[in-house]
């Protein structure tokens, strides 16, 4: 079985060494040995935990709770319920936050056609309701129809 150093596993992993000690010291990696000099050994399982716990991070998951997720892991097949539990409610977060995201990209990138089509104009007035600064309605349709005619979002803004 391949051994790792805790400096091949942050580059291998992109971390810095500091963060993978304090992971270390928030029990997020049990399973780690440490050599007779207390110099940590990771192997192929640690690391695929490491994978694991950065993904978790990656999508809000608490430190603490991932913690919690990692200790089920010690308690075997006994736990088997909460993790699945645990990781059903994370990616219905996750669904979420990626909904709301994509809300605000498709927000972004219609202010995009909207300023490049203003700047080609020499003014945004041509987007506003005749006499205010409100965006017409007619703007939103026309971006609407560019959408449903083949264009996509990202060529609009372009």
């Amino acid at each position: 079985m391949k051994v790792y150093t805790i400096g091949e596993v942050s580059k291998q992993m992109g971390l810095s060494v500091e963060a993978i000690r304090y992971y270390d010291r928030e029990g997020l990696l049990p399973f780690v040995k440490r050599d007779a000099g207390g110099r940590r050994q990771f192997t192929e399982d640690n690391i695929q935990l490491m994978a694991m716990i950065m993904d978790l991070k990656r999508a809000g998951v608490p430190i603490k709770d991932i913690a919690y997720f990692v200790s089920w892991r010690l308690d075997g097949d006994d736990s088997l319920g909460e993790r699945y539990d645990f990781l059903n409610e994370q990616e219905d977060v996750l669904v979420d936050q990626i909904k709301s995201l994509q809300r605000s990209l498709a927000y972004l990138r219609f202010k995009k056609w909207y300023y490049k089509t203003a700047k080609a104009a020499g003014t945004e007035k041509i987007h506003f309701k005749s006499g205010t600064n409100q965006v017409a309605p007619a703007t939103y349709a026309e971006y609407q129809h560019l959408l449903d005619s083949g264009h996509t979002a990202e060529e609009l803004g372009n």
